[in-house]
Formats: structure tokens, C-alpha cells, sequence
């Protein structure tokens, strides 16, 4: 049973960073993609970034220049860094693994 726990959500300033972390237990970590997805509220779950087994990034336009994933294979464990964070960012983050989710993280972008 594969099981995903996401972790490093908080109130964060405008312009400020957060680094977001994903344990994945119960599966062979290594081979498989990692994608990280945020839902704010009434609106569409929606890609954020996706990295592939073998390390090749994708990143939605709206993030793309301030947040980087990354994935350490030993830890099994993907990360999701956030820089320059803006309002617009608030939203439960999620990570998905085979098509798993884990329950979410909450980040959210406030003066």
C-alpha cells in the first residue's frame, strides 16, 4: 500500500520561501515520477511541477523561475523549494506518486 505524507506548509509573507517535502513509504521510490498539484479554494486542483525518474523538470508557467522540485531517491522523498512567493500561491498543496495522493500541506501567502 503506497502511502505519501506531505510536510513543510506554513504563513509565509509575500515574497518569502517555504521548502515543501513528500515521504513516500511502500513503494519502489526510484522508478516512478513525482508530481507536486495545488488546490486553493473553488478552484481546480491544478500541476505545479513534475520530475521523472530520470530528473527531467516540468514546471507550470506561473511558478516557473521561483520554485524548483527535486527528488533524493535514498530518503525516498521529493521536495517542492518556493521562493518569491506571492498571494496567488495560497493553496493545499499535494504530491502524487502512481497516481497516490497524500492529504496536503497548507501554504498560505499573507501580509
Amino acid at each position: 500500500q503506497v502511502q505519501l505524507v506531505e510536510s513543510g506548509g506554513g504563513l509565509v509573507q509575500p515574497g518569502g520561501s517555504l521548502r515543501l517535502s513528500c515521504a513516500v513509504s511502500g513503494s519502489i521510490f526510484s522508478i516512478y515520477g513525482m508530481g507536486w498539484y495545488r488546490q486553493a479554494p473553488g478552484k481546480q486542483r491544478e500541476l505545479v511541477a513534475t520530475v521523472t525518474s530520470g530528473g527531467s523538470k516540468i514546471y507550470a508557467d506561473s511558478v516557473k523561475g521561483r520554485f524548483t522540485i527535486s527528488r533524493d531517491n535514498a530518503k525516498n522523498t521529493v521536495y517542492l523549494r518556493m521562493n518569491s512567493l506571492k498571494p496567488e500561491d495560497t493553496a493545499v498543496y499535494y504530491c502524487n506518486h502512481q497516481g497516490c495522493w497524500g492529504q496536503g500541506t497548507q501554504v498560505t501567502v499573507s501580509s
